[in-house]
């Protein structure tokens, strides 16, 4: 029995769900390493490619192979800002606190509002538009109490919003690729991309390779296995189904798992604001996944 192609596999709502706890995790192994930033970067990203190569060699090799230019100058693209992405934001997390860090990160829903006419051309809905505006708000209620006016916190605040704007490029990049582009190609090529210029860096400025401690070790794995196998990959998938704009802000649902672990791994704060943030977060989420489900019930009727 064959699968039609514009019918999911599963509920692409349960990708999402579960591509955000695990891109949660995210923030505490890199905390858990005890490694440079952009080591810990290209660790996360090259472990993962290497688990990859023999399933894309088997299925997808033909389809890498076959691409056009355009489509291998998109992909390339999109993990040159995958790469970027990580760089900053890696790097932020050893200026700033985790919840600070993750909700600066995730302002990209705002930078993928201002950018979506512009890469994908799609036009933002008022419902997106609506939601955009909550969740940053949420997300500037969950950081006020970590902002902090100048030294090495606004310089890890500034790395972290950098990163933000790297993924909302690396996401409408993938939205016009996964229209037409198998999942495991659309990876393969994006995370290669960003493993190569990683690795590149790090062997540039001679940063160290070897001999980490088994703590560090297993963490580079957790977040190649979990945060960017897991995580990355299931919203990837979820790109076929959903708007850019959408899974920018469900990603926004990082920075309240990524509280919660670090309130309980590492004693960082889980405040009164954070809570109340976090709530304006999911309402942000609901009203973009209604508006969503409704677009596509509008569809399919006509």
């Amino acid at each position: 029995m064959q699968t039609r192609p514009d019918v999911p596999l599963f509920n692409p709502w349960l990708a999402l769900v579960s591509g955000v706890i695990a891109v949660s995790t995210g923030a505490i192994f890199t905390r858990l390493a005890d490694a440079p930033p952009l080591v810990i970067a290209a660790y996360r990203v090259g472990l993962a490619v290497l688990v990859l190569l023999p399933i894309v060699w088997i299925k997808a090799r033909d389809e890498i192979k076959g691409l056009a230019g355009r489509e291998m100058f998109l992909a390339l693209g999109a993990g040159f800002f995958l790469a970027l992405h990580f760089a900053t934001w890696i790097s932020s997390l050893e200026y700033t606190s985790v919840a600070n860090s993750v909700v600066l990160v995730n302002t990209n829903p705002l930078w993928v509002g201002l950018l979506t006419p512009l890469i994908a051309g799609e036009k933002i809905k008022k419902a997106a538009f609506i939601s955009i505006l909550i969740s940053i708000v949420g997300a500037a209620i969950i950081g006020t109490g970590d902002f902090v006016s100048g030294g090495q916190a606004l310089k890890g605040d500034l790395l972290a919003l950098s990163g933000g704007v790297c993924a909302a490029v690396y996401l409408l990049l993938g939205r016009k690729l996964r229209r037409n582009l198998s999942l495991l190609a659309y990876i393969f090529v994006c995370y290669g991309s960003a493993a190569i210029i990683l690795w590149a860096a790090v062997l540039m400025l001679g940063l160290p390779c070897t001999g980490f401690s088994g703590r560090t070790i297993t963490a580079f794995w957790g977040m190649a296995l979990i945060a960017q196998l897991i995580g990355h990959t299931s919203y990837n998938w979820a790109l076929k189904w959903f708007s850019a704009g959408l899974i920018a802000v469900s990603l926004l649902g990082e920075p309240i798992v990524s509280a919660i672990l670090a309130y309980i791994l590492f004693a960082e704060g889980l405040t009164i604001e954070k809570i109340f943030g976090g709530i304006l977060i999911m309402i942000a989420i609901y009203v973009a996944g209604i508006s969503e489900a409704r677009e596509k019930d509008r569809i399919l009727k006509n």
